[in-house]
């Protein structure tokens, strides 16, 4: 497994770590953002992350028959996991706001099924994801993200999170950014809001 210093050096080598003022998907302020698209536009760089990733995945959940991602950020890293632990994976995509099951995907009862993000700050792309899991009469093992930049205040998973790196940013809501990183201008990164 890779060290916390490889990982993080690794995002900055491919500009995945942003600084600036960001709002999240999560409607929250931060001056840090995780673009782990950019990370995955570096292939030969990601799979190192991502074998890494594997191996954790692997230690902390025995016994999986499906991963399941959100679109758009867990699509590629959930099919590179997949590929790594050999487990079929689909992904979900919003629909009139709300992930569905589409292309002829669906999430067979009883099946053990891990979801898996790119980054998770609140959880609520996960949580979404969560239902469709209920709804299926399936069983969710849990939760994993390359990056958990989640706070005991923010998160909305009950569960434990698997990641390749916890990394602390402090988040905002509207009301409560600080005059610094008022001073930035917004920049919206992300897919929840694309219409």
């Amino acid at each position: 497994m890779l060290s916390l210093k490889k990982s993080l050096n690794i995002l900055k080598e491919t500009n995945a770590l942003l600084e600036g003022h960001f709002v999240l998907s999560s409607g929250l302020h931060s001056s840090k953002y995780i673009q782990c698209a950019k990370l995955l536009s570096y292939p030969h760089k990601a799979d190192l992350i991502c074998k890494s990733f594997a191996k954790k995945i692997k230690i902390n959940f025995k016994k999986i028959d499906l991963i399941l991602a959100p679109a758009m950020g867990g699509i590629v890293i959930g099919y590179e996991i997949g590929k790594l632990l050999k487990k079929e994976t689909i992904f979900c995509e919003r629909v009139n706001g709300k992930f569905t099951l589409r292309r002829g995907f669906n999430i067979k009862k009883n099946s053990r099924v891990l979801i898996i993000e790119d980054v998770i700050t609140t959880g609520k792309s996960s949580m979404e994801c969560a239902k469709l899991i209920k709804k299926a009469n399936a069983k969710l093992v849990g939760f994993a993200s390359i990056i958990d930049r989640s706070t005991k205040r923010t998160l909305k998973i009950k569960k434990k999170i698997v990641s390749e790196l916890k990394i602390d940013v402090p988040v905002y809501k509207k009301n409560k950014i600080p005059r610094d990183l008022k001073s930035i201008p917004i920049t919206t990164p992300g897919s929840r809001f694309i219409k």
